[in-house]
């Protein structure tokens, strides 16, 4: 039987996990073995500004920086897939924000 390995990544964890509960009680109600939601390791994204355009900062000696960051976490599942199984993955209802790619294996 073919196994389908869905790849589930975005900025907001409550997001994913959401797909995934989708995902776990499409296999709970068709019966098929579902390995997952593996977490992988979260992706930090940093940018560190100076907050004044001219380069001084705060005028005594010391520059003020802005930093900002992005998480962005990730799943695995893998789940035995038939056709039937498949088409009930394929309706699952993705919200905006999160960007899932599903590769089908022997």
């Amino acid at each position: 039987m073919q196994r389908a390995r869905i790849k589930l990544s975005s900025a907001d964890p409550k997001k994913i996990e959401g797909v995934c509960t989708e995902l776990k009680g499409i296999s709970d109600r068709f019966g098929i073995t579902m390995k997952g939601p593996i977490p992988m390791p979260t992706k930090k994204l940093k940018v560190t500004t100076m907050k004044t355009p001219c380069g001084d900062g705060t005028g005594h000696g010391n520059a003020t920086f802005d930093r900002w960051e992005m998480r962005i976490h990730k799943r695995i599942i893998d789940i035995a897939a038939d056709e039937r199984t498949l088409r009930q993955i394929m309706r699952v209802t993705v919200p905006e924000g999160v960007q899932i790619s599903i590769q089908l294996r022997d």
